[in-house]
């Protein structure tokens, strides 16, 4: 039952009028005013916000509703109200498919609920009872119409129960609360001054793209191996490095990410350490991209030849692995780009070309590009380049400081790159101010490296998680990586085996991705001093490593990993972004949070909930008090035991503890610093 309140034909408002009948205001998720598409993968719950009121004191309702490409209704959802006394409504879409769909917020008279909050009002005071009943009646009436035979029936049938003067005022009242007809009036509620807010954008892109677990490895490491007699090095190669993508897999990673795999210059080449001076046997970074063998089109020759590495992509498929790619534009001085077009960089006042610089770091091995000489020949160079690994099976690129490159070229690049083939991933390695990273991802970028690797005690690790499963979700995607070749916190080098652990579990049940890098689950910690990097980093040396042996010495954090991984994907909780809710523990460095999700819309029973608890000391025990938001948690009545508690189930420990709005927890960091508990649901 819906109407519409238009003006009267012969009545021309003076200007157009912005506020339709029901006021609907601060629409969410909205980026940029509408000019950005809010981003989505199949499947994942998008919270919708709004602000939704009307004048007097009728009762108002929203829905949320999802829209195709072409413009069609494809889903609609009832909101709810949150905030006493704000008139905010939020509630949740969940496209299913890969694809441009749009949303709206509808508001509506809520003809039910405002007669039936002055029923309970008027009968309770004795007043006008037969007459609030006579018109309920009416209300249940003109609602059966057009209805399915079922739902029709049990609107007529409350309806006749309303005129039923044979039966007590309140008798009649209470059965137009029963169970069964507010489940009728939650599908399909009879709505009055029907009002929709403006449809905004959402982009839904493959599950990859906001889904996964990354693993980097170098691959002139894997494999490679050392004389002793000659003091010199052999290159690990792509067909050796395949030999490795077993490890990877068996752990649980659906992407396998590989440092620049191009030429390497030897002009002002780095040494061991970042020194400035490279060794003959030193193979220098594979940041400073271009030699005369070739630049970001073509392959250091060590690796071995395309047919090496489209061997290397297609058993990484075999195994369920995505291969991801380092696009780094940027150049050695060796770059064929340096000699063939100057104009792409910088040249100073003395004729020389411009090298990197991050004071104090120098970068005297890369040139960085300059799109200001000539954008448009730059830009096509770059097309070709992204087409080219996309032949080769290419679909993910992992891209290094793309906040040095003017955005509106990324979103040229990435919206042509994608309109071709929409499975292709962007992910920005952009450590930089908040407003660029944000825009990044407004621009295309469906994921981002974040400030998480430095959020490490309690406070900053809520006021981090609320960000970005809140404020930011809507256009940037973070990916939770716990170290990288440049990255090695002082957590980790002075935390012990339980700080590696801590950041694992945070990482890899906070966010829908996250990603490490080769040894961290050897406890690499070893840093160069007064430095967050490693020393005798592997960007500027090969690295020999014997993962095996590690593990059967008992000396690997493999398992640990392999066990994280498994529970992401058994957990369908853990695959969202924006269903994270933080509670409170009575201690400093315990922190808790849960994520919840209902499996499958047609099933409310369906619930998937993890509760984390995170010790984020890694020196020590320590014991507290969690306070749960039970709400959060979406608990039935049949889910609670006699004692009100239900049961929690630890994936990591086995265990099973009675819990319930406050309890006791005691985590030892040197034995197992972090709960994932699984709420039982009764079946």
């Amino acid at each position: 039952m819906t109407t519409s309140s238009a003006l009267p034909s012969d009545v021309q408002p003076a200007k157009e009028l912005r506020f339709g009948r029901i006021p609907i205001l601060n629409v969410s998720p909205v980026v940029g005013c509408g000019r950005f598409p809010a981003k989505a993968v199949p499947g994942e719950d998008l919270v919708i916000g709004a602000t939704v009121f009307r004048e007097g004191h009728d009762l108002v309702g929203a829905t949320a509703v999802l829209y195709d490409a072409a413009g069609d209704e494809v889903q609609r959802h009832r909101m709810h109200p949150v905030g006493q006394g704000l008139d905010r409504w939020a509630g949740q879409l969940r496209p299913e498919a890969v694809g441009s769909f749009s949303f709206a917020v509808e508001g509506w008279a809520d003809l039910y609920g405002t007669w039936h909050h002055n029923a309970e009002v008027k009968i309770d005071a004795g007043v006008d009872v037969e007459l609030m009943l006579a018109e309920g009646a009416a209300l249940f009436e003109a609602a059966a119409d057009g209805r399915p035979e079922e739902d029709a029936r049990i609107l007529r049938e409350t309806a006749g129960t309303m005129r039923d003067t044979a039966q007590d005022p309140r008798v009649r009242l209470e059965a137009s609360g029963r169970s069964e007809l507010t489940q009728v009036l939650d599908r399909e509620p009879i709505r009055d001054l029907v009002t929709s807010s403006d449809r905004f954008p959402i982009n839904v892109e493959r599950e990859r793209a906001g889904r996964g677990a990354w693993y980097e490895f170098f691959p002139r490491s894997e494999g490679a191996s050392f004389d002793p007699a000659t003091q010199t090095w052999t290159s690990g190669t792509f067909r050796t490095a395949a030999h490795s993508l077993d490890r990877v897999a068996a752990m649980g990673f659906d992407v396998i990410y590989l440092p620049p795999i191009h030429p390497i210059g030897t002009t002002h080449r780095k040494g061991p350490n970042n020194t400035l001076v490279a060794g003959e046997q030193d193979p220098g970074s594979p940041w400073a991209i271009g030699a005369p063998e070739g630049g970001h089109d073509a392959i250091h020759p060590d690796l071995g030849t395309f047919e090496d590495f489209d061997h290397f992509v297609d058993a990484a498929g075999r195994r369920g692995l995505d291969v991801a790619i380092d696009l780094a534009l940027q150049a050695s001085p060796d770059h064929p780009w340096v000699k063939e077009h100057p104009e792409w960089f910088t040249t100073r006042i003395d004729g020389t070309i411009a090298y990197a610089e991050n004071p104090p770091k120098k970068y005297q091995d890369i040139y960085p590009l300059n799109f200001d000489n000539d954008y448009e020949g730059l830009s096509r160079e770059i097309l070709r380049i992204v087409r080219m690994w996309i032949s080769h099976g290419v679909k993910i690129f992992r891209v290094d400081n793309p906040h040095t490159k003017p955005l509106r070229f990324w979103e040229w690049l990435i919206a042509t790159v994608n309109e071709e083939d929409p499975d292709v991933v962007f992910l920005a390695e952009a450590f930089t101010r908040p407003p660029m990273m944000h825009a990044l991802g407004m621009a295309g970028f469906q994921q981002s490296y974040t400030y998480f690797t430095w959020r490490n005690t309690r406070t900053e690790i809520e006021e981090y998680f609320h960000e970005v499963s809140r404020e930011t979700a809507a256009f940037f995607r973070p990916n939770f990586f716990v170290n990288t070749p440049d990255i090695l916190t002082e957590f980790l080098q002075y935390g012990g085996p339980p700080a590696f652990k801590i950041r694992a579990v945070l990482a890899s049940t906070a966010s829908p991705l996250w990603g490490m890098y080769a040894g961290f689950e050897l406890y690499e910690h070893v840093a160069r001093p007064g430095a967050e990097e490693y020393l005798d980093n592997e960007k500027f040396e090969f690295k020999q490593r014997d993962f095996a042996l590690a593990e059967a010495q008992d000396r690997s954090l493999a398992p640990y990993i392999t066990r994280l991984n498994q529970i992401r994907r058994s957990h369908p909780s853990l695959g969202d972004l924006q269903n994270l809710t933080v509670h409170s523990s009575t201690d400093e460095a315990t922190v808790v949070y849960s994520k919840h999700k209902q499996e499958r819309l047609s099933d409310p029973r369906s619930k998937d909930t993890l509760i984390i608890v995170v010790n984020t000391d890694p020196h020590s025990a320590r014991e507290c008090t969690v306070t749960l938001d039970l709400d959060a948690l979406h608990l039935d009545p049949e889910d609670f035991n006699e004692d009100g508690t239900f049961w929690v189930d630890d994936l990591i420990s086995g265990q099973s503890w009675r819990w319930g709005q406050y309890n006791y927890v005691r985590l030892d960091a040197h034995y197992e610093p972090a709960h994932i508990l699984s709420v039982r649901r009764a079946k």
